[in-house]
């Protein structure tokens, strides 16, 4: 019993000691960058795996068709980064690969596609999550997730703290013995108020009346119960925006309430919870496949896709018949992001009309329908348009 005790109590001191020496970081952190003083912005286009070259080059030809200007005066300037299959990540035993982060962070901002995480049964080795990896290392403490359906009255946005929560220490649990493990949920204020923060920045700016703070807070009394209370304080710094906290159990059931759901606007809440739900979100707007995410950082911003790789897709030589969609309404995100807010509007408008109301193309992921070149095709002919 000593031992056991003894081994597991030196596993939580190290780990405290990690997640204390985590917190001085964060505090040490300037503001946020500045892209209006970049010259150029440097984009970074990494394709993953799977499907995931087929849809992230097709958002990268729309993304360089609308920044052509930009491009051509070499005020943006696109790179392409290799090396984040799946392959090459289980041949190196990395999530990600030293050369390969080196490149991501010699960028300002990065496109990338879906990865392969391995999993039980798999043939690749047990590496953690390349979007995991890439989350701590860049610091891209918020995932930002919208979901719109105008005729559904859905205007979403989800602001879920990345870098946190159950999955910050996901690898670091104890096996105390062969009857007990533990794992640990980590909540830090420095981490839940930056968070906070540009939930409720984006609200102000976006004309969002309300925000909504989801916890298990009742239960989970410690780490939810200090998350729910300083988002609660960061809302007190804007009386003009109406502050309401759900529990994550009585949210989800009320995402499908035809009444009720009309009612929310911008989401808080921490890395778990905020993955489950925005996938739950996400199918009221056609499904993952047509969903994109922002993971925002101080110095670093990553979109991509929140949906997988498809490798049935691959090997089944239908990659050409992926829906781009979830990658083009990351490209949208990520012009906001730097500035170009009349480009990423126009993108935004065509995918509304291209998804919802003129729906001239259909992509099924079959060649019963469009290719992912055919969409993006139709995309960019709406786009002339408006």
């Amino acid at each position: 019993m000593e031992d056991k005790l003894s081994g597991a109590t030196a596993r939580f001191e190290q780990l405290v000691k990690d997640q204390l020496a985590r917190v001085e970081r964060m505090k040490a952190q300037k503001d946020f960058i500045d892209y209006k003083t970049l010259d150029p912005i440097i984009i970074g286009v990494c394709g993953g795996d799977g499907i995931g070259p087929v849809i992230t080059g097709e958002a990268r030809r729309v993304l360089e068709y609308l920044l052509a200007d930009e491009v051509g005066r070499g005020k943006v300037e696109f790179r392409s980064i290799d090396g984040l299959t799946i392959e090459n990540r289980a041949a190196q035993h990395k999530a990600i690969p030293d050369d390969v982060l080196q490149e991501l962070k010699a960028c300002h901002v990065i496109l990338k596609g879906p990865t392969t995480t391995p999993r039980a049964g798999d043939p690749w080795p047990n590496i953690e999550s390349a979007n995991v990896a890439m989350r701590k290392e860049l610091d891209l403490f918020c995932n930002m997730r919208p979901v719109k359906v105008p005729s559904e009255g859905i205007d979403w946005t989800f602001f879920r703290e990345n870098t946190e929560g159950a999955y910050a220490v996901g690898s670091c649990g104890v096996n105390v013995d062969e009857d007990l493990a533990i794992d640990f949920v980590v909540t830090t204020t420095e981490g839940t108020e930056r968070i906070a923060k540009l939930a409720y920045e984006f609200a102000d700016k976006n004309k969002k009346d309300r925000v909504s703070i989801v916890t298990k807070a009742n239960v989970v009394k410690t780490t939810d119960g200090k998350f729910l209370k300083l988002c609660q304080e960061i809302g007190k710094q804007y009386p003009h925006i109406t502050t309401d906290d759900w529990y994550i159990d009585i949210l989800t059931a009320k995402l499908i309430d035809q009444k009720r759901r009309r009612d929310f606007r911008v989401f808080v809440l921490p890395n778990l919870y905020g993955d489950i739900i925005t996938d739950e979100a996400a199918e009221f707007q056609g499904g993952v496949g047509t969903a994109g995410s922002a993971n925002i950082g101080k110095r670093y911003a990553m979109f991509e896709a929140i949906h997988g790789s498809a490798p049935r897709m691959v090997s089944e030589g239908r990659a050409q018949y992926a829906d781009p969609c979830s990658m083009l309404r990351a490209a949208v995100l990520l012009l906001s992001h730097i500035g170009y807010q009349q480009q990423a509007d126009k993108l935004e408008r065509a995918l509304d009309i291209c998804m919802y109301e003129e729906k001239r193309l259909s992509v099924t992921g079959r060649d019963t329908g469009a290719t992912c070149e055919d969409f993006g095709d139709y995309v960019m002919e709406t786009i002339t348009k408006l």
